[in-house]
């Protein structure tokens, strides 16, 4: 069952508005930051990571929202589609942009989502109303949830840096499949009847926080970013997402057993 019914929109307290502005300016605000502050000092490329998680909180709602309509073994795909076509986005943007890369990455991979999504309604005939607007969302989280995490592994987003660091190391295949589960994952992870926007949106911030640590870890080999900052942090708000995700759970739970074995008959009359 979908998280607004079958067939229907999934719907929350917080407009998705408002979470496009989280996802867009926080996104770019977090890569501008981390990358000019990193001039000062690399321990500010954990900048660039907050930024991804604001992107990835943004992906995650959007996949909410398109996934409501009963995409089922598709959620998966549409994660990995979004960070597909960030990679593409990204890369283009960072090359031919110069310090307007991030701006140009994000419109290049908003266009690159809307054209799918058009594609996915009127060629596949997929029929979901919301299909080019969240394929645009998707794409646009996607490509500055890449940004974000390179800055907080190389401390800029200049595309000879990201391309010797990030992409010659393999390390981009680390970011894709950290941002495509933080993007995706939520979602299927509290797939279901009971599914509710806050606590999707907090595995959201829990998953991007994992991305963050990880990002950091790899920032041990980089020389224009520091990782502490980055592990640190990412340790923090997991820890504090996590402990929210639990609460939340017990909250929508119907019944929460002290052990990890099956009740009892008594217990369930």
């Amino acid at each position: 069952m979908s998280a607004g019914g079958a067939g229907g929109e999934a719907t929350g307290g917080i407009p998705q508005n408002k979470l496009i502005a989280l996802g867009a300016l926080g996104g770019l605000a977090g890569a501008y930051g981390g990358h000019f502050l990193s001039v000062a000092s690399p321990a500010f490329a954990f900048i660039g990571a907050l930024g991804a998680i604001c992107a990835i909180v943004w992906g995650s709602a959007a996949v909410r929202r398109v996934a409501s309509y009963g995409l089922g073994t598709g959620v998966p795909s549409i994660g990995m589609m979004a960070l597909g076509m960030g990679v593409v986005a990204s890369m283009f943007g960072l090359a031919v942009g110069g310090i307007a890369g991030p701006i140009v990455a994000f419109i290049t991979a908003a266009i690159i989502g809307f054209v799918i999504g058009v594609l996915a309604n009127k060629v596949l005939g997929m029929g979901i109303p919301i299909m080019e607007q969240s394929m645009t969302e998707i794409a646009g989280a996607g490509a500055l949830t890449i940004i974000g995490l390179s800055v907080a592994m190389t401390g800029t987003f200049m595309f000879d840096a990201v391309l010797e660091t990030v992409v010659a190391t393999g390390y981009i295949a680390v970011i894709f499949i950290a941002g495509g589960m933080a993007i995706l994952h939520p979602f299927n992870a509290n797939l279901g009847p009971d599914e509710t926007q806050d606590r999707t949106l907090m595995t959201a911030v829990e998953k991007g926080a994992i991305a963050m640590v990880v990002a950091g870890i790899v920032a041990t080999v980089a020389d224009g970013a520091s990782a502490v900052p980055s592990i640190l942090i990412g340790v923090f708000i997991w820890y504090i997402a996590f402990s929210k995700f639990v609460k939340l759970v017990n909250r929508d739970a119907y019944k929460v057993l002290g052990t990890g074995l099956l009740p009892t008959e008594e217990e369930l009359e």
